[in-house]
């Protein structure tokens, strides 16, 4: 005889009571860990009644499983340095602040051991001496920079300082400064040296000053127009007193040039951890007459000198995370 029973009337195919007091007890300890759990996830690992946890949980677990976007590398600064050295031209060795066309690296900006100038060593170091080393050369240019990173790197500095690019922009005439191109290639290289030897060491990077705002400053004075007229930075300082539109222009090449050089820098270190760039405030500094020399009224006197050490210090301390 044929059973006339439909499949729900089959007691293997109905469901218990004590299956459907599990289900309701697996509901509500599942609702009770994801209470407690504060909803981490507790819930769809339990399941759901109604079949669709398990997906979910998939979903979840593909999501998971999915290449996160890596977050910008934070850059690295320690605001106090157990050693340092500096790189640069004639501004970092003190020329013509203490006598006429000579170096005065005792009132240098960065290592300087005179008071009066504060220099960046003594505020950082304190008694900088055996701790601190000038490597700058009056009259070097950013081609020059790589052998002296290679032997500032040599003393082992947690720090080095660099200001160069001046006299990149000081030439004969504005044919002669060096190419925006050419800049960038010898900076670049010159951090290439030092991270071959000192991974870790620190740079700090000053702007190039604006020589159009010496310019203006020096030209006020009759004796350092006649020391301009015997050659010094003649792109920017020939004829001080012209003012007819080939000077301007001429002046305002080599002001557009320290803007292209100060980029350069910007962008380069940029791409170092460990290298930080002053954000121009060596450029906007507006050196009044006091700060230049008393000899040719164009470089930094002691009280110049004091100046870029102060504006070094506050840059180099800053607790500013973003370049």
């Amino acid at each position: 005889m044929t059973d006339s029973r439909s499949e729900t009337d089959d007691p293997s195919h109905r469901p218990t009571r004590s299956s459907g007091r599990t289900r309701a007890r697996t509901v509500t300890i599942c609702a009770f860990a994801a209470m407690i759990a504060g909803g981490l996830g507790l819930a769809a690992a339990c399941g759901d009644p109604g079949g669709g946890g398990s997906d979910r949980a998939a979903q979840r677990a593909d999501a998971s499983g999915r290449p996160k976007p890596s977050p910008s590398p934070t850059p690295i600064w320690d605001r106090k340095p157990e050693s340092m050295a500096a790189v640069g031209d004639s501004i970092t060795r003190g020329f013509d602040a203490c006598s006429v066309l000579s170096d005065c690296v005792k009132v240098s900006w960065a290592t300087g051991s005179e008071p009066q100038v504060d220099s960046l060593a003594n505020r950082l170091l304190g008694d900088s001496r055996g701790k601190s080393w000038n490597h700058a050369v009056s009259g070097a240019v950013i081609a020059d920079l790589p052998g002296q990173m290679r032997k500032a790197a040599a003393t082992g500095p947690d720090m080095i300082t660099v200001m160069s690019g001046g006299n990149d922009a000081c030439r004969k005439t504005v044919g002669e400064m060096t190419s925006v191109e050419d800049f960038r290639a010898s900076f670049r290289e010159s951090l290439r040296v030092l991270r071959a030897d000192r991974p870790k060491t620190q740079v700090y990077v000053s702007s190039v000053p604006n020589l159009k705002r010496l310019w203006e400053q020096g030209r006020k004075n009759p004796i350092g127009q006649r020391i301009w007229n015997l050659g010094i930075c003649q792109s920017m300082l020939k004829d001080p007193n012209a003012m007819d539109k080939a000077a301007q222009d001429r002046r305002q090449q080599v002001y557009d040039r320290v803007v292209a050089y100060n980029s350069v820098l910007k962008e380069e270190c940029a791409k170092d951890l460990r290298c930080r760039y002053d954000n121009g405030a060596v450029f906007r500094y507006r050196f009044t007459g006091d700060e230049l020399s008393n000899w040719d009224w164009f470089h930094p006197s002691k009280k110049g000198q004091h100046s870029l050490a102060e504006l070094a210090y506050r840059e180099i301390t800053s607790p500013r995370t973003a370049r």
